[in-house]
């Protein structure tokens, strides 16, 4: 297979979607791997690096693609890369579609296979390609919080940690999934007053048994939400319903009982957000600031960390990659139900369900 590596396009976004040791893995399974000129240079990866891994450099974008039958990327692909897809070429990436459905009308014209890294599944029920990047968001979600209390960024002023004599800054978490987990491990780390946020008992539990009288743990309902944001200096929403758009549990209203230059963090930006007012960023310009909160909602949050996050996440997705590249994408998806849940577009149609519900389209069962 003539696999197609491209650059990222997307504002400040340094990842890229193999490293040289993931192009030798293709190149000694004796496929073709393609790199756009400079694609691993954000994350520290140099032409020289991919061609002593046997990949061919390439200068030409419309030809990399012409002569790809895969294309490996991070980010989705955006307005100006639509024109480079053609018909039947795979695309494995992120993707994030219930909450673009610009990007999937263009796949579903263009009849890309779309494989997405988020909604490939694991026999725990986990989404392996996806927990890597929610590890390094979720520690991020408290670090740029904290820097964004901070009064020459805009915030209240506070020290998340205190001092002695001093309150400690109050936390709050909603959603206890791995972006929940990872946010709350830095703030106890920093020595915040933490409250997580869940709808299930058995997760609360878990966070008692692992943080005890170090976090306080309550069910997520709308009275439990409110009472804690008034509260909070620092908000992080951590919500995933996997492949859907996130729900919305924080209004534009309820932003006025929150205290003056407090911090919402949207983890759950690439799902739509769960913030009424919220809107994705890039990392030039992360924050903006409705009823006197401050605002954090960068849309690729890991691509700040390009280095650490390209190292995670190709570790989870060069298998799949690979089983795609060595058997071809039908039959490995036929022998794996997990890289089966990954498809989202195929032949002109939306093929997870989530996805096409999100997005008030026909859902299409495919099978091999």
């Amino acid at each position: 297979m003539v696999v197609g590596l491209i650059k990222e396009i997307k504002v400040h976004e340094y990842r890229v979607g193999l490293t040289p040791d993931c192009v030798s893995a293709y190149t000694e399974k004796g496929h073709r791997v393609l790199v756009e000129h400079m694609a691993g240079d954000g994350a520290g990866f140099s032409d020289e690096e991919y061609l002593a891994s046997g990949a061919e450099i390439m200068t030409d974008k419309q030809e990399l693609f012409d002569l790809s039958d895969m294309i490996i990327k991070v980010k989705e692909p955006l307005p100006k890369e639509y024109d480079f897809f053609k018909e039947g070429q795979i695309l494995y990436t992120y993707l994030h579609l219930a909450a673009d459905r610009a990007q999937t009308d263009a796949l579903m014209n263009k009849k890309v296979k779309a494989v997405a890294y988020e909604t490939i599944t694991d026999d725990n029920g986990h989404l392996p390609c996806l927990v890597p990047m929610s590890e390094i968001a979720g520690r991020l979600a408290t670090q740029e919080g904290a820097k964004y209390l901070e009064k020459p960024f805009g915030g209240r002023g506070v020290l998340l940690g205190g001092v002695p004599g001093v309150k400690r800054g109050n936390v709050v978490i909603i959603g206890g999934g791995i972006v929940g987990m990872n946010s709350c491990k830095m703030a106890v780390g920093l020595g915040a007053n933490v409250t997580i946020l869940d709808i299930s008992a058995d997760r609360l539990a878990y966070y008692d048994d692992i943080f005890g009288s170090k976090v306080t743990t309550l069910y997520s309902n709308r009275t439990n939400i409110i009472n804690s944001i008034k509260e909070a200096d620092l908000v992080v929403g951590a919500v995933l319903i996997p492949g859907a758009a996130a729900p919305k549990l924080i209004s534009k209203e309820d932003l006025k009982l929150m205290k003056k230059s407090s911090v919402i963090v949207d983890v759950a930006i690439d799902q739509g957000g769960c913030f009424e007012t919220s809107h994705a960023t890039y990392h030039d310009n992360p924050t903006y600031v409705v009823n006197d909160v401050v605002h954090y909602c960068v849309a690729n949050m890991p691509g700040a960390v390009s280095l650490t996050s390209t190292l995670a996440l190709t570790s989870n997705t060069l298998r799949y990659g690979l089983s795609i590249a060595n058997k071809g994408l039908e039959k490995a998806l036929a022998d794996d139900k997990h890289l089966m849940n990954g498809l989202n577009i195929y032949d002109g149609k939306c093929t997870n369900e989530p996805v096409a519900k999100s997005l008030g389209i026909e859902y299409s069962d495919v099978n091999f």
